[in-house]
């Protein structure tokens, strides 16, 4: 075959090849973490980044026969995913109309939005964004929406639009409780007219491919370019205050704090208690923008998971090793990170503040029974095997 005039396929193909060899290039340049465990996470990054943009550009691209891809799940994290939520997306065309069905199982909530793209991509936002609570659908539900189309006559009929330019549909799916038990199950079809898959054409796999290409390429820049860029907007152990993010959801309002903490020193964040349906502290990797871990250590806490100190106060301490109070999140040792305080569905906006002390000073530091009370080995231990039992329901295949 002449190399001046490659098959559309070949081309995609190769392209997407040496996108992939850039990246392992570009994420050893210093505006990326450089230590050794540090790039050793990097590269696990993009290989699991080619898992969720191949399997995302080459099998679910096509808005005539879509499905549900669970993303920002144990092997496809990208772009500071809530360890809360399960990530649920699916290709759609704005002119078609769409049935979703789904059981609630023990899923306590979910976000269903109408979107243009992902943040990482040139074209993004939220058109139209509905809760389950506003659809009137509970836990242990079985239920079905009605997704673009003409407005329903009855008003019984749960109708969510397609604004124009919609083009694709994302469900995150909420467990507050990590309970060991079913999570929901969601299928979605297109209902205004007959599917019939058509045989693959170069052109067409070369769409795909190109989709995946773009889509890895981006996310590995954007992320690391999106920590950086807020990192300059306040200073280190401080919060930058909660907002909402241009073109994001509207519901949900995020605070972060950059934290860097040497070997015996703690980060004690305080805040009034959020009137809210929902809220959290995660920690999450540099560069990557990945949770850290949060199944077999305390890398996150939500409201459900969270004490409230007597006098109204949220107290969570960021340490290396066990503080001995139950609001702990772990660090893994990394002396830098990024803190995210989420808040969604709320009637007010605290603002958390934070301070550095020393480790050894924490318990006079804290009030007797503050940050949650006093926690045992023995309970952290129960604490961590629910969490794995949830997680393990909850990421089955």
């Amino acid at each position: 075959m002449p190399e001046s005039s490659p098959l559309p396929d070949h081309a995609a193909w190769a392209a997407l090849c040496d996108t992939m060899k850039a990246a392992g290039d570009r994420i050893l340049a210093p505006d990326f973490p450089g230590s050794p465990e540090e790039r050793a996470e990097g590269f696990r990054h993009l290989a699991q980044q080619a898992v969720c943009w191949l399997a995302w550009g080459v099998g679910h691209l096509d808005p005539a026969d879509p499905r549900f891809m669970r993303q920002n799940d144990l092997l496809t994290r990208w772009g500071g995913p809530n360890v809360d939520n399960v990530y649920k997306h699916a290709r759609i065309d704005a002119e078609g109309t769409y049935r979703i069905r789904g059981l609630m199982h023990s899923c306590e909530e979910f976000l269903l939005a109408v979107r243009i793209g992902n943040m990482h991509q040139e074209r993004y936002g939220t058109l139209h964004e509905v809760t389950a609570t506003d659809l009137g659908i509970a836990p242990g539900d079985s239920f079905e929406i009605l997704l673009g189309g003409p407005e329903p006559a009855d008003p019984a009929v749960r109708w969510v639009p397609l604004p124009e330019g919609a083009r694709m549909v994302a469900v995150r799916e909420y467990y507050y409780d990590w309970q060991e038990h079913e999570p929901a199950v969601l299928t979605i079809e297109r209902v205004d007219r007959p599917t019939v898959p058509q045989r693959l054409t170069p052109g067409r796999i070369a769409e795909q491919l190109e989709e995946a290409r773009s889509q890895f390429e981006r996310s590995i820049t954007y992320w690391n370019d999106y920590q950086r860029a807020a990192r300059t907007r306040g200073e280190d152990n401080t919060f930058i205050q909660p907002r909402t993010e241009p073109k994001g959801l509207k519901g949900l309002v995020y605070g972060f704090c950059f934290y860097r903490l040497a070997p015996g020193e703690a980060l004690v964040v305080e805040c009034e208690a959020p009137v809210a349906r929902y809220w959290s502290y995660q920690l999450y990797q540099l560069g990557w923008f990945e949770p850290v871990e949060s199944i077999h250590r305390t890398g996150g806490l939500n409201h459900r998971q969270t004490a409230v100190d007597a006098d109204g106060l949220v107290r969570v301490v960021v340490a290396h090793e066990d503080p001995g109070v139950a609001n702990w999140l772990d660090t893994e040792g990394r002396s830098e990170g990024m803190l995210t305080f989420r808040c969604a569905w709320a009637d007010n906006r605290p603002e958390p503040k934070a301070q550095v002390v020393a480790f050894a000073d924490l318990e006079t530091r804290l009030a007797p029974g503050a940050a949650g009370g006093p926690t045992t080995p023995e309970e952290r231990r129960a604490h961590l095997a629910a969490r794995a039992a949830h997680a393990a329901w909850r990421f089955r295949t």
